[in-house]
């Protein structure tokens, strides 16, 4: 991944833990934190709809106490976060079962985006009036990259993780969380680090990181190569060692198995250029970095995520399973 740093952080000035919340625990106010609890239940699960559905879940929870029992909660953003990140544990435990039987490769849902990206910065020029409601806030921690080591995590990994190393809760704060001790926590998060710095290219350990511009030209170039169906530029885009792997869930063509090398990917991309052909290539912004989205009748059938070394593109994600598309369809038209 490039430049992983694992202390990144959605930027929350005013940790649920340490905000003074009013007496009378008024509507707007509990509902005010609802932006924050999704850009933590996006980061723990990496699908957009589940984590709304577990937000909402913890919503139904707090009307669901008595108003004396309201009364009694100290923090209630506090109480909302503990109970969302309880929900999305019980999630990720259930999920690797569920994934037992999942077709092919998966890959996090990709968050839907209205923007073009410009020289590779995320909020580009909008393509339709901006949703009023930017759901999760970009960072480090949602592009694809990370989110697919946290995947490879284990369920209380993942959770000690983002809630101490990405959230800054306290180690005793996570172990309320997920039923373990601070020192068990702490070596919890110390594991996640282990795979995040594991996740490092071992082609190129030292390589610089890729610039913002750079991201962007490079995405670009790849984007032309594969319209002219020019091989040998998309051998030069690619490094050596590159990988791509694709969601199709069962419910849409895809490459059952990690692709490896950048030849063999600039010529299986090569093979798919006729199939491209009716669909429409639209630079869009993927998890805050700049990606492609195909689109067929209005509809995305494709959503592409890179990741980058140095002058070369490292690795593509490409997410074709419609039921993670719904919201792009909807969202990035």
């Amino acid at each position: 991944m490039n430049n992983p740093n694992p202390l990144e952080r959605a930027d929350d000035p005013n940790p649920p833990e340490r905000a003074a919340e009013h007496p009378d625990q008024a509507l707007s106010v509990i509902r005010s934190e609802q932006p924050r609890l999704i850009n933590l239940a996006y980061r723990l699960l990496g699908s957009l709809a589940d984590a709304e559905d577990v937000v909402q879940e913890a919503y139904v929870r707090w009307y669901a106490l008595s108003p004396q029992a309201q009364q009694a909660v100290e923090a209630p953003g506090a109480w909302l976060s503990r109970v969302t990140s309880r929900i999305c544990l019980d999630q990720l435990r259930s999920a690797r079962v569920r994934r037992e039987n999942y077709v092919g490769e998966w890959i996090p849902e990709p968050l839907p985006d209205r923007t073009e990206w410009a020289d590779g910065r995320p909020g580009g020029r909008s393509v339709e009036p901006a949703d009023p409601a930017d759901r999760v806030t970009l960072d480090e921690s949602v592009n694809m990259a990370f989110l697919v080591v946290l995947d490879s995590m284990t369920p209380a990994e993942r959770v000690a993780f983002i809630l101490h190393d990405v959230f800054r809760y306290s180690f005793a704060e996570v172990g309320e969380i997920v039923g373990r001790t601070p020192a068990a926590c702490r070596q919890l998060a110390s594991a996640a680090r282990r795979r995040m710095r594991a996740s490092h290219s071992p082609a190129a350990p030292t390589a610089p990181a890729t610039p913002a511009a750079r991201r962007a030209a490079l995405v670009r170039d790849f984007k032309q190569a594969w319209e002219a169906k020019d091989i040998e530029a998309l051998i030069g885009l690619l490094d050596p060692d590159a990988t791509a792997l694709a969601d199709g869930g069962g419910l849409a063509a895809a490459a059952p198995h990690p692709i490896a090398g950048g030849e063999q990917i600039a010529h299986y991309m090569g093979s798919l250029t006729e199939k491209i052909a009716h669909q429409t290539l639209l630079e869009r912004t993927v998890n805050g970095q700049p990606g492609l989205v195909l689109q067929e009748d209005g509809v995305t059938a494709s959503v592409l995520a890179f990741d980058f070394s140095g002058d070369r593109i490292t690795r593509v994600w490409a997410v074709r399973n419609p039921e993670k598309l719904r919201t792009w369809t909807a969202d990035a038209g």
